[in-house]
């Protein structure tokens, strides 16, 4: 059962929506809302430094927006990896973690860009609240993150076999997938 669960995870459910073999979609996409995140974050903590911060916390609010759409993105890429783990495994159950904290994450968000909806336009700086729930998310963020880089690294789900691996070892050599030079 292991070296076929291992195979299976591997594989891609369907290479178009989630990415080819070796190569998934959803790493790619999870760095659009990390990125937007953690900037709205230094902006937040920006808008108590400056001395007209409402550019800043204007930003930071768009950001938090940008990165919920990319969290979306990247959560309908992630679940088409995920019914690619074999239920009942340990890396379906860390799958299934990584899952609800990046969805709660991405609710903390939702409620955070609601929350300031419209309150850069007085010109002031983030308030505490909302700078505390940016924190906290991204914290969480982090956790999921870790048990994201447990799924790949550890786990290998959807990372290419070792077989696969060593043809970029191997000096000389052409990759299978590998197209002539024109």
């Amino acid at each position: 059962m292991t070296d076929e669960a291992q195979f299976q995870a591997k594989r891609p459910i369907s290479a178009s929506l989630a990415g080819p073999y070796g190569h998934p979609f959803h790493p790619i996409l999870v760095t659009v809302p990390i990125g937007a995140w953690v900037t709205s974050l230094v902006f937040d903590i920006a808008s108590h430094v400056v001395h007209r911060p409402g550019f800043l916390t204007q930003g930071s609010q768009w950001l938090i927006a940008v990165g919920v759409i990319g969290a979306l993105l990247a959560a309908m890429v992630g679940f088409l990896d995920l019914f690619a783990i074999p239920a009942g495994t340990r890396a379906f159950r860390t799958a299934l973690v990584h899952m609800t904290l990046n969805l709660l994450v991405t609710v903390a968000y939702a409620v955070n860009f609601l929350w300031r909806y419209n309150s850069y336009t007085s010109g002031g700086s983030v308030g505490w609240g909302r700078l505390a729930l940016s924190v906290v998310s991204l914290v969480l963020l982090g956790v999921s993150g870790f048990l994201g880089g447990k799924l790949a690294y550890r786990y290998g789900v959807r990372v290419a076999d070792e077989n696969t691996q060593a043809e970029g070892y191997t000096p000389g050599a052409r990759a299978r997938n590998a197209r002539p030079a024109a």
